[in-house]
């Protein structure tokens, strides 16, 4: 297995807004670039070891801090309190500023010549969704997107994506109902849609053994990767 190496950059949005974001490398040449977007906790300790476990992988990883249009450095736990930050935080975002900010990581992941993914969780999850679906607007053109239990995707589920996507679900998600998944389903035959029987919402978060599936979780990222490297390497 290939070694990761993290660093923290700074990227500048269209807007003059300046954020952090999260590089993991491998130690030797990229077999491809992944955008990885943030759940509702900032890039913490889950989002960091997800980048770093893609970079080890062989991917060049990219993860924009989201939250620094708010506060700079939120790496934020599940723990009760730190819930409530998170969705105090997650009331200020809007699409257009956080597509900006992926806008801003797209193109500094351009400069490494590789084919570009999205992949998120969550939040991140239905920003990987509108990846697909306006990234044309923002200059953005991946070569594919994933997105785990993209909460709210069955109100933009009409959108017509303009690369192959991946979406991942938990059948037992309290927060995304059947009829979410069945309308991108009905929309779009062509999507890659799992389902995971005994998997809740964000069931990937092995830090938080409330959500954690193993089995689920352990099969997407296998689906995941094998459908990243189809269409990045």
């Amino acid at each position: 297995m290939i070694e990761a190496m993290s660093e923290w950059i700074k990227l500048k949005a269209n807007d003059g807004h300046v954020l952090s974001a999260y590089v993991a490398r491998p130690s030797g040449e990229a077999i491809g670039t992944l955008i990885l977007v943030q759940e509702i906790f900032g890039i913490n300790a889950h989002i960091q070891s997800v980048a770093d476990g893609y970079a080890k992988d062989g991917f060049l990883v990219v993860a924009p801090a989201i939250f620094d249009r708010f506060e700079p450095g939120v790496q934020l736990t599940y723990q009760p309190e730190d819930m409530k930050r998170a969705y105090n935080f997650y009331g200020m975002l809007k699409p257009e500023t956080t597509l900006m900010d992926v806008a801003a990581t797209y193109e500094w992941a351009k400069a490494a010549g590789k084919k570009i993914g999205v992949i998120g969780y969550c939040y991140g999850g239905m920003t990987s969704w509108l990846v697909a679906t306006r990234g044309k607007s923002y200059d953005m053109q991946p070569a594919c997107c994933v997105g785990y239990y993209a909460g709210g995707v069955g109100a933009v589920a009409k959108e017509e994506p303009s690369c192959p996507v991946m979406l991942h679900f938990g059948a037992s998600d309290s927060h995304i109902g059947q009829d979410q998944i069945e309308a991108v389903r009905s929309a779009h035959p062509e999507v890659k849609i799992f389902v995971y029987e005994g998997a809740g919402h964000a069931f990937n978060r092995d830090l938080d053994p409330n959500s954690y599936h193993a089995a689920s979780a352990k099969l997407a990222r296998e689906r995941s990767l094998e459908f990243l490297k189809i269409h990045l390497v």
